[in-house]
């Protein structure tokens, strides 16, 4: 008797923490955008993910046009550098965080929206979102 009571009770606990299990990665959608990405002009690759709880990008890979750009701006090391940071998602398959422009050095308030499983919008924008450029980037 006392053995079915903790079976239950352990059923019942586990029942309760699955949804919690999926973790933020499936709530965000997080795993519908992860993988590597390319840029229009074929410069740069981005690599996302999730960073604790977010959606966040990484360059992999960069061609010598894009690095000759960022030195001429005085960065050094693209490899490696955050280029999408700190997505939430705001809807099914739209994100909002900051890109970062490194021949700018500066960040702005972005949004990514997935079109397809195999494109998806990049935009940066100023004036708190009223004027954006925006890129279609291909996954890799």
């Amino acid at each position: 008797m006392i053995r079915r009571a903790w079976l239950r009770a352990g059923l019942a606990i586990a029942a309760a923490l699955a949804p919690l299990s999926t973790g933020a990665h499936a709530a965000s959608g997080i795993g519908d955008i992860a993988g590597t990405w390319i840029n229009p002009h074929g410069s740069v690759k981005v690599v996302t993910g999730d960073c604790g709880g977010r959606l966040c990008g990484w360059i992999s890979w960069v061609n010598a046009e894009a690095m000759a750009d960022a030195q001429s701006s005085g960065v050094t090391r693209l490899i490696g550098t955050e280029l999408l940071r700190n997505y939430h998602a705001t809807d099914a398959g739209r994100w909002q965080g900051e890109v970062y422009v490194p021949d700018m050095g500066r960040t702005f308030y972005s949004t990514i929206d997935l079109r397809g499983h195999d494109r998806l919008r990049i935009s940066g924008c100023i004036l708190g979102g009223f004027i954006c450029k925006s890129q279609i980037w291909q996954r890799a």
